[in-house]
């Protein structure tokens, strides 16, 4: 029975024993919670980076579609300064007629004038 008494762990060493194996479960514990909020954390990364994506992709799609809009309106631009010179240019020649029919019609105007002096 000695021999038994001695492998039996004393009070003071199975109240160490138990605090020590109280102590594991406590960090057992924590380190199941840091895991689980790692797991939380990376999850929540996962559907970032898949919203950062999709958003990614639709920046891309309406950069394409600025891109194509610019150019009409660039094109559409191009057009009407083309065809407003056009419209000066016409507008040029018929300023143009305009001043030769109006210093035609003052010389004929000087011209009756003259005459109607000489005649009178």
């Amino acid at each position: 029975m000695a021999e038994k008494d001695e492998e039996l762990p004393t009070t003071e060493e199975a109240l160490k024993q138990w605090r020590a194996a109280e102590r594991a479960v406590a960090v057992a514990r924590r380190g199941r919670l840091a895991a689980e909020a790692a797991a939380a954390a990376a999850a929540e990364a996962v559907e970032a980076a898949i919203a950062t994506a999709e958003a990614a992709k639709s920046a891309l799609a309406a950069m394409a579609l600025a891109e194509t809009s610019a150019a009409k309106t660039a094109a559409a631009a191009k057009a009407a300064a083309l065809s407003t010179q056009a419209d000066s240019a016409d507008q040029d020649a018929e300023t143009a007629m305009a001043e030769v029919d109006e210093a035609e019609a003052h010389q004929r105007y000087r011209d009756a004038t003259a005459r109607a002096r000489d005649e009178g």
